[in-house]
């Protein structure tokens, strides 16, 4: 049994899904699988979700998938035509968002979830695998990952501390994998709501399909 999650690019592909697995598999008694598939942007995720739900759902392998999820930044969905001007706060479109995309699909076995505001959220609540000269500048902010915001999203914010206390970039794929292989799920969770409620309706989905 697996989950098929619907991702915007290459760090999800290659980093997400063991760190999911790490928080989900010691409370089944079977381990879930976790397939993930590149959509490589989020513009192309949004435009394909309801097609590559259903090819998932209905294809030959249907019966073994817990569920469809898709995972998409909540930052970056601006010029996407997802939700309107007036919807501006993040819990605001956090929930048009869902109910939206989750009304195109409109399949019992998918769920939709966000990374608030960029999935490096998570990496930021455990600052301990950071350099040291970059934790050592994070900002207050920081301590609440995920309210870390529109204005310099978690991504952009690591790149600026990496560029003027270590003088390169911050390499999302290369330096993403290395974070996420260190990060443990319970910190992140406990510091992360949104994250909390997506891998707790993870593992209410998993355990309904017997595992």
């Amino acid at each position: 049994m697996k989950f098929v999650l619907l991702a915007e690019g290459h760090t999800e592909k290659r980093a997400v899904a063991d760190f999911l697995k790490r928080w989900l598999d010691p409370q089944l008694d079977t381990p879930v699988g976790i397939q993930v598939v590149n959509l490589k942007g989020n513009a192309q995720l949004v435009r394909k979700i309801a097609s590559r739900a259903q090819d998932y759902l209905d294809g030959p392998d249907g019966q073994e998938i817990v569920a469809v999820i898709a995972l998409l930044d909540l930052y970056g969905l601006d010029g996407l035509d997802i939700y309107p001007s007036n919807v501006t706060t993040a819990d605001d479109r956090h929930e048009w968002t869902t109910r939206e995309l989750q009304r195109r699909v409109n399949r019992e076995k998918f769920r939709e979830f966000f990374a608030v505001h960029e999935f490096e959220a998570w990496i930021l609540s455990q600052p301990e695998i950071l350099p040291r000269p970059v934790r050592d500048a994070l900002p207050k902010s920081a301590t609440q990952p995920e309210k870390v915001d529109f204005d310099e999203p978690p991504a952009k914010l690591l790149n600026r501390l990496y560029r003027s206390k270590t003088h390169k970039n911050y390499k999302k794929t290369t330096y993403g994998q290395q974070l996420f292989a260190k990060l443990d799920p319970a910190v992140a969770v406990g510091k992360c709501p949104y994250l909390e409620a997506m891998l707790s309706e993870m593992l209410t989905l998993a355990k309904s399909a017997g595992l």
